[in-house]
């Protein structure tokens, strides 16, 4: 079973949106990331649930609530992602 992930996100950042393409694309190439769930937190819709967390920037990725990636994302580091949450 996969780890917990936490996604941070703003509506309307392009980063974030990067991502969420990003997300989709790797889930697409790699069938072993279709089990990883992926909690989204907007944080100023659900600020409650970003308490706690320490980071700056979006998307930032928390796995079992260890913060594996924090602000302009990649593709190797999307998947770091993955790779972390399925180990």
């Amino acid at each position: 079973m996969a780890k917990a992930v936490k996604m941070m996100v703003l509506d309307g950042c392009p980063h974030c949106r990067n991502a969420f393409r990003m997300i989709e694309e790797l889930k697409q190439e790699h069938p072993e990331y279709q089990n990883v769930d992926i909690e989204v937190i907007e944080e100023q819709r659900e600020e409650e649930k970003t308490r706690g967390y320490d980071y700056w920037y979006v998307p930032t990725f928390f796995v079992d609530d260890v913060k594996i990636h924090e602000g302009v994302p990649t593709k190797d580091k999307v998947e770091a992602v993955f790779k972390e949450a399925i180990q």
